[in-house]
């Protein structure tokens, strides 16, 4: 059994002002992106300047939050939301939805890209295979939390989560930093090296993560509020992943028949 390091959530305090390690991996993952995005908008044929992958970056920061926290209330808490629609402002409580980001993440990059005149697979392309980069630093967030602990194991790699009962867990934050976050950018990275037919990195980052997050699905401990949603296996975050790898597959096989269209 591995021993969990007891972290202090707060990296740093003034006073009143706390700062949480969260907060800060959430900065690192936007930061480390931009920087590789300013530095691939330097090659060749690059559809964004470094002004506007920084642009871009704040639009998607801006959908991360918002979407990220309407789809927690309707996907993972609905019921409370309708009783107390308010508590959507209470962000400070916790509580984002991945699958809501990523709605937020594709609604605010189409208005960035209709209102510059782009096309938004152009910038999906671009921007996907920084976007693990943010997801690994949010589940390493996850883990300094010693949140969203995995389900009780015998295996050796089982940790006592402070808040997780007595017995030990998967440490399902590493499982998907391991496969969400450094897996899924290598494979993107790898792929986008050389030039790609529009929207088959976009419809690889949608496959591939929805293989990973379903897969982690079955060491992370279901939301207590919904439990197993069917089948006494199936959660949320498989239910809200299919539809992803179902959509990414629809376009690789699209793509595959039509390799020049749109490009």
């Amino acid at each position: 059994m591995l021993t969990y390091p007891h972290f202090n959530p707060i990296a740093l305090q003034l006073g009143p002002l706390k700062i949480h390690w969260y907060g800060i991996m959430y900065l690192i993952g936007f930061a480390s992106a931009w920087g590789l995005g300013v530095w691939r908008s330097k090659k060749p044929h690059s559809p964004l300047s470094a002004t506007q992958v920084g642009d871009v970056i704040f639009y998607g920061a801006l959908g991360v939050v918002i979407g990220g926290r309407v789809g927690y209330m309707l996907f993972y808490n609905f019921s409370y939301f309708i009783h107390a629609p308010w508590v959507i402002f209470e962000i400070w409580d916790g509580g984002m939805s991945f699958h809501g980001g990523l709605l937020g993440v594709i609604v605010a990059t189409w208005l960035y890209a209709k209102k510059h005149k782009l096309n938004i697979f152009d910038v999906t392309d671009f921007m996907a295979p920084m976007v693990p980069i943010g997801l690994g630093a949010g589940r390493m967030g996850n883990f300094i939390n010693g949140e969203l602990w995995g389900r009780v194991t015998t295996s050796p790699i089982g940790m006592v989560f402070p808040g997780g009962g007595p017995h030990p867990r998967y440490p399902s934050q590493l499982i998907e930093f391991s496969l969400e976050g450094v897996l899924l950018f290598i494979i993107l990275w790898c792929v986008s090296i050389k030039p790609r037919p529009k929207m088959v990195i976009s419809a690889l980052f949608l496959v591939f993560y929805g293989l990973f997050r379903f897969t982690a699905e079955f060491f992370r401990q279901p939301d207590p509020q919904l439990g197993f949603i069917a089948f006494g296996w199936l959660t949320q975050g498989q239910l809200l992943s299919l539809p992803m790898i179902l959509l990414g597959l629809i376009i690789l096989i699209y793509r595959y028949f039509n390799p020049t269209k749109g490009a």
